[in-house]
């Protein structure tokens, strides 16, 4: 098997909800680029359909088409169950990446972030992907599953506050949602895997990677000594979506340059 048919995604279909900035675009352009037909959803319908243009003009071997979705309400998951529905009749792959956040010091932060982050981070996951499955089904085989990618973030894997409190809350749970969601569907020839990021550049985290200056201050907290790169999310999302991740379910792989192996120092170093 070569790295073209390993990591090849041709004549596959994939939905990538908040597709338009950040980590979702980033998947979308490396699907598009293997071959898949990709769709993008968020809740802003312009952006989506301006993104899916600019993939299209790359003339890779794939193709995108994007569209307005919101999986902060029943009603927006029923809409947009409907709308990948009108456009495909399979889905083989899908990415849970649409998220929200909210930044407050402890004392101050108030009950209402709580419910807006877990109806959208979790709720929102968990629903979609759940109205998804008939689709899902039809589309895996035992050869070669349909697959689910879940974005959590490293703030859900080590005790992160950082002001972000219902944030790192929910994404501790969409990681553990992910380990349910593959012991539960592996029966029906769909794995489910997670992606555990630390600071990429996006919309969310402006604040700390939208210049050079700042990502470079950002960066030499993190181990390895940067903020993420396009390519990182790409090699993920191809790894797990390729033949290479047909038998890999209930993962989650640490983009996050090792913030997630970052301990106390040696502790015992003084007595040597």
């Amino acid at each position: 098997m070569t790295p073209d048919t390993l990591f090849s995604l041709q004549g596959k279909t994939a939905l990538v909800t908040g597709g338009a900035t950040g980590i979702g675009r980033m998947a979308a352009e490396a699907l598009v680029r293997a071959g898949a037909h990709v769709l993008i959803a968020s809740r802003k319908a312009e952006a989506c359909e301006a993104v899916a243009a600019e993939l299209n003009a790359l003339e890779a071997l794939g193709s995108a088409e994007g569209f307005g979705g919101d999986v902060a309400s029943s009603e927006g998951i029923m809409a947009l169950v409907s709308e990948v529905n009108n456009r495909t009749d399979k889905l083989n792959i899908l990415m849970n990446n649409a998220g929200v956040s909210w930044g407050a010091p402890m004392g101050q932060f108030p009950h209402d972030a709580w419910d807006k982050v877990m109806s959208v981070n979790v709720a929102g996951l968990f629903d979609l992907t759940q109205k998804l499955l008939p689709i899902l089904m039809k589309s895996g085989s035992a050869d070669d599953p349909a697959r689910v990618v879940n974005v959590g973030s490293v703030m859900g894997e080590v005790p992160m506050g950082d002001g972000a409190y219902s944030y790192s809350a929910s994404k501790a749970a969409v990681l553990h949602l992910t380990k349910i969601m593959a012991k539960e569907f592996s029966p029906y020839h769909i794995t489910v895997n997670a992606l555990a990021p630390g600071p990429f550049v996006s919309r969310m985290t402006a604040f700390a990677t939208a210049d050079e200056e700042t990502r470079e201050r950002v960066g030499k907290s993190v181990p390895l000594g940067r903020v993420g790169r396009d390519e990182d999310i790409a090699g993920c999302m191809l790894f797990l979506c390729g033949r290479g991740g047909s038998y890999v379910t209930g993962a989650v792989i640490p983009v996050s340059g090792g913030i997630n192996v970052v301990t106390a120092g040696n502790i015992f170093a003084e007595a040597l």
